[in-house]
């Protein structure tokens, strides 16, 4: 007959290799996980736009994003940036890009 002491030790001792084993497999499995992230934004009104002195284009403008991000995350999501980048042409230069800076 084993003792209560060696009854706990062996029952903390299976916890923690299942739960080891619980962790290594979520690691693993997420090394396949691909993310399909489906968004969709739209300029609906451009308030104002001007040429500052340094050379660079500012815009104020009202956008409706929709996104369904639900396919990032997984057990091991710890944070996600989300952010908005524009592309536009002018008479000058064929292609602008340009990552917005958002405001709330």
């Amino acid at each position: 007959m084993h003792s209560w002491t060696q009854r706990l030790l062996t029952a903390a001792t299976t916890a923690a290799v299942l739960l080891a084993a619980v962790c290594a497999a979520a690691s693993a499995l997420d090394a396949f996980h691909v993310p399909a992230v489906q968004a969709q934004a739209h300029v609906t009104k451009i308030n104002r736009f001007h040429k500052q002195i340094n050379g660079n284009d500012k815009v104020t403008l009202t956008f409706n994003v929709s996104a369904n991000l639900e396919s990032l995350f997984t057990w091991n999501t710890k944070q996600v940036f989300v952010f908005l980048t524009a592309e536009y042409e002018n008479a000058k230069n064929s292609l602008n890009q340009g990552i917005l800076k958002l405001f709330d």
